[in-house]
C-alpha cells in the first residue's frame, strides 16, 4: 500500500516524464556540451547574448509603444511612450555596439555583486546559527566575484557575461540529467528503465 502512494505521488510530479526520461536526459547533456563550448569562447558568446537582449529590448519597446497608444484617455500615456522609447533606443545600441554594451553591463553586474553581496553580509549578522554563516560566506564571494570583474574592467566586458551565460547553461544541463536520472528511477519503471 505505501508503495502506491509513493507511486503516485511520484507521479504527480513527473508526469509522463517516467516514459519519456531519455529525452530529457539529451536535453541535459546537450546544455553541458553546449556550456562548455561557450567556455572556450566567451568572447563571442558575450557578443550573441548582448545581441540578443537587444533584440527583446527593442520588441518589448515595438509592443510598450503600441500598448501606449491603444488606452485613450490615460493621464500616464506620455510616461509609458517615453520608456517604450528608452526600450527602443537600449534595443538599437545593444545590436548596434555590443561589445560597448558589454562593458557598461559588466560594469552594472559588477556592482550589482558587490551591493548583494553586502546585503547579503549585513543579513548573516541579522541571524543566528549555520543559515548564518552560509549567507555570510555567499555574501563574501558576491563581494569576491563583484571585485574581481570590477578590478579587470572594462576588459572583462569582453567576456564575463559569456562566462555567465556558458556556467547558467552547465548548471541547467546538470539539473535536467538529474531530474531525467530521478524520473528514470521512478517506482514503477522497469529496472532497465527505456528512453523513449
Amino acid at each position: 500500500m505505501a508503495n502506491l502512494d509513493v507511486e503516485k505521488t511520484a507521479r504527480s510530479v513527473f508526469g509522463d516524464l517516467h516514459a519519456k526520461w531519455g529525452w530529457l536526459l539529451g536535453l541535459g547533456i546537450l546544455m553541458v556540451v553546449l556550456g562548455m563550448v561557450g567556455l572556450g569562447m566567451t568572447y563571442w558568446l558575450t557578443v550573441f547574448a548582448v545581441i540578443w537582449f537587444g533584440i527583446l529590448a527593442f520588441i518589448g519597446g515595438i509592443a510598450q509603444l503600441f500598448d501606449a497608444f491603444k488606452h485613450k484617455g490615460w493621464g500616464s500615456t506620455a510616461w509609458h511612450v517615453l520608456i517604450a522609447l528608452v526600450y527602443l533606443a537600449a534595443g538599437v545600441v545593444m545590436v548596434a555596439l555590443p561589445m560597448a554594451s558589454a562593458v557598461w553591463l559588466t560594469l552594472f553586474v559588477a556592482a550589482a555583486l558587490i551591493a548583494v553581496g553586502l546585503i547579503r553580509i549585513v543579513m548573516a549578522f541579522q541571524m543566528k546559527g549555520g543559515a548564518a554563516i552560509w549567507l555570510g560566506l555567499a555574501g563574501a564571494v558576491s563581494i569576491l566575484l563583484g571585485a574581481m570583474v570590477f578590478a579587470d574592467w572594462p576588459v572583462s566586458g569582453a567576456w564575463v557575461i559569456g562566462l555567465f551565460v556558458a556556467i547558467d547553461l552547465i548548471f541547467h544541463g546538470v539539473a535536467l540529467i538529474s531530474v531525467a536520472l530521478a524520473a528514470r528511477s521512478m517506482p514503477g519503471n522497469p529496472p532497465s528503465g527505456t528512453a523513449a
